[in-house]
Parts: structure tokens; sequence; C-alpha cells
């Protein structure tokens, strides 16, 4: 069964079409400021549509949230609470942008909104995004974007977000 499942996915990606790719699992995020060395690490669970409504729910810390519901913000991140338009906050925007593209292995729509180059290897099953920007980074934007995603399914499985301000935010996505 998985190498027909295989097979399909293969022949769909050949012929142009993909497959939407939804999330209903466990993530870790580390995130680690370089110039102090100091990193902290949440978990929780990450629920994404495959289109434009995504919940990353914390566990530790409980009760923290980042949620897209389209153009709709909402998080409380380190006992702050917050509501926004991702239209009217261009930051935001950029990283909703990125967040949902590199979910759904739209990683060109992610280099494109980052004015990014893109490399891309396979190795083991497993296939390597490298988004590097090119020039001055737009605030909200990264400098770097490293993606790894299974090449069975297409699945991310690790996202590396690294701002030009040395802060490197790193999701490993356990699905």
């Amino acid at each position: 069964m998985k190498q027909f499942t295989i097979l399909i996915a293969t022949l769909l990606l050949a012929f142009g079409a993909t497959a939407q790719i939804t999330y209903d699992d466990n993530f870790t995020q580390t995130r680690l400021i370089k110039v102090s060395g100091k990193s902290v690490v949440k978990n929780g669970r990450l629920i994404f549509d495959g289109k434009e409504n995504l919940y990353m729910n914390y566990s530790n810390p409980a009760g923290e949230y980042f949620t897209v519901e389209g153009n709709n913000v909402k998080m409380n991140l380190n006992g702050k609470k917050t509501a926004v338009k991702a239209d009217k906050a261009k930051s935001v925007g950029l990283l909703c942008t990125t967040l949902l593209n590199c979910l759904s292995g739209n990683w060109q729509e992610a280099a494109k909104a980052n004015n990014a180059e893109s490399a891309v290897s396979e190795n083991k099953g497993l296939r390597t995004v490298t988004l590097t920007a090119k020039g001055k980074v737009q605030r909200g934007g990264y400098s770097s974007v490293v993606l790894t995603y299974r090449i069975s399914d297409g699945k991310l499985i690790k996202m590396v977000l690294e701002e030009s301000a040395g802060i490197v935010n790193t999701y490993e996505i356990a699905s």
C-alpha cells in the first residue's frame, strides 16, 4: 500500500498536480538568540488545513497560541495577546505567507515573498530547500529559511527560519 501511495504522489507531481497537505501533529520550536546563545524550547500541536487556517497551540508553555484564520491572526506569545489583520500589519502578513506556503510545500512562493534565491537537494528520502535572501531583508522577512520535506508525502518535517537580527526559530514537526 505504501508503494502505491508513493507512486500516486509521484505521478501527481509529474503531471503538475499537487495533493493538499494537511497537518494535525505535535511540534517542537527552539528559539535561539545567536548574540546571547540563549535558547528557549516550546512544544505543542500544529493543525493546518492545507489552505489558510493554521493553529499552533502550545502545551509548553501552556496557553500560548498562534493562529491564522484567513486574514485574521491571533497570538498569545510570552504573555502578550494580540489580534491583527495580516493585510494591515506587513511583517505579520509576511510571516503568515511564509508559514502557510512552507507548510503546503509551496516554497517557491515563500521564496518570492521573501525576495530569496532557492537551492534544492535530495538525500535519503528527504528534500532540503534552502531560501537565501537577496539583498536587504524586509521587516518580518528572513535572511534564510531551510526546509526539510519527506519526498514520499511532501510533508514538512523541519523548518529553520533565521531573522536578520540573529534570531533562529527551528520547528520540528512529528508526523
